[in-house]
């Protein structure tokens, strides 16, 4: 009578242990194929700053050139 209902309990502990690693291994997949296409916000932030900084430079060099020919 004991087995009728360890057994049940044991087999639905050990599904439930599988999926959570096939879960686990989906998760860690997903994260090493979001970092291939994805740029972290720092390093965002980063290279955006420099091309505003390239930009501000550019706008300064034909606010002078314009200026001259005046």
């Amino acid at each position: 009578m004991l087995t009728l209902v360890v057994a049940p309990v044991l087999y639905a502990i050990r599904t439930n242990s599988t999926e959570l690693k096939r879960l686990d291994i989906l998760i860690n997949k997903t994260r090493e194929e979001m970092a291939k296409d994805y740029v972290s916000r720092d390093t965002f932030e980063y290279d955006m700053e420099k091309v505003m900084k390239v930009l501000e430079k550019l706008e300064q060099k034909l606010d002078r050139l314009f200026e001259e020919n005046k």
